[in-house]
């Protein structure tokens, strides 16, 4: 089985709704892990409206790089422009792939209520899932970072 590593600025919301739904829907073709170039904590809103559409985040934690320095991925997806940025040099035998997806907190910011907030987060999600569901046949065509 093939392992694939998310990784973002703080793992607290984009990479981990990422981790999410390859644990629920590419499970039987990767082992999936999320991690930071920082630590931020889970994101409570991630969660929420992660398990609206039945994906239970709440189990994660919020990692860093640091804490799978030993361990070996076929794939490292940045999924933000910071992450990409600051990408470490892994094994040639690592893909690295950036699929940057915009910042659910820094857009909430501009929301007026905590629905329309939550709104931004949703729509993210959504993107995710979508590109997370052509992983396997796309994995190959994204531009390495």
């Amino acid at each position: 089985m093939k392992s694939i590593l998310f990784l973002c600025t703080g793992n607290s919301c984009r990479s981990q709704m990422a981790h999410g739904f390859a644990e629920s829907l590419l499970s039987e073709e990767f082992t999936s892990y999320s991690a930071g170039i920082e630590s931020h904590g889970l994101n409570p809103s991630a969660v929420q409206v992660m398990q609206e559409v039945g994906v239970d985040i709440s189990n994660h934690q919020s990692q860093t790089l640091n804490e799978f320095e030993s361990q070996e991925f076929d794939y490292v997806v940045a999924v933000c422009e910071h992450a990409a940025s600051n990408c470490p040099t892994f094994p040639a035998k690592t893909s690295v792939i950036m699929h940057q997806f915009d910042d659910p907190p820094k857009l909430a910011k501009e929301a007026n209520s905590a629905e329309e907030a939550l709104g931004y987060y949703r729509h993210v999600r959504d993107e995710i899932k979508h590109w997370i569901t052509s992983l396997p046949a796309q994995i190959n065509k994204e531009s390495l970072c």
